[in-house]
């Protein structure tokens, strides 16, 4: 079942059950899919495009929150950590520190990785691998250490 199909019944499920915090972020993931699709010529929104867009949107309201953290604003905190929450239920399992650690090390041994310098090299492959299951800095941020 596509996300966008998902996402359609889950609007309906939340708008039967009353569920404010679920319906608004089922909107905001909805009125991205649709601004996503609408933005060029006939493209078609694959898999990893959806995933790409969830990542985004996680990332967005996660800068957000650290703001409103910093502004003392708990009410607009509490709003950012709920879209949050809802969102990622609809990205993949995310892997753990150690899971994507063994994937930057195979990485690091089919690329032949020796110094910081080959970074880029290792990242790449590490990014493929991973595939919307971890943060791109999360990713690199071990690809540093291993490499230091």
């Amino acid at each position: 079942m596509s996300l966008e199909i998902k996402i359609n019944n889950d609007l309906k499920e939340a708008m039967k059950a009353k569920n404010e915090i679920r319906l608004r972020s089922i909107r905001g993931i909805k009125a991205a899919i649709m601004t996503l699709k609408t933005s060029g010529a006939n493209i078609q929104i694959g898999a990893d495009d959806e995933i790409k867009l969830l990542q985004k949107m996680v990332k967005q309201r996660k800068d957000s929150l650290s703001i409103f953290e910093q502004q003392g604003r708990e009410e607009l905190a509490k709003v950012e950590r709920d879209e949050i929450e809802v969102i990622e239920s609809y990205l993949p399992k995310q892997l753990s520190e150690s899971e994507i650690e063994t994937i930057v090390r195979e990485a690091i041994a089919a690329t032949g990785a020796a110094s910081i310098k080959d970074m880029g090299k290792v990242m790449s492959v590490a990014s493929k691998q991973v595939a919307g299951r971890a943060e791109g800095a999360v990713i690199s941020g071990i690809v540093k250490r291993l490499l230091a």
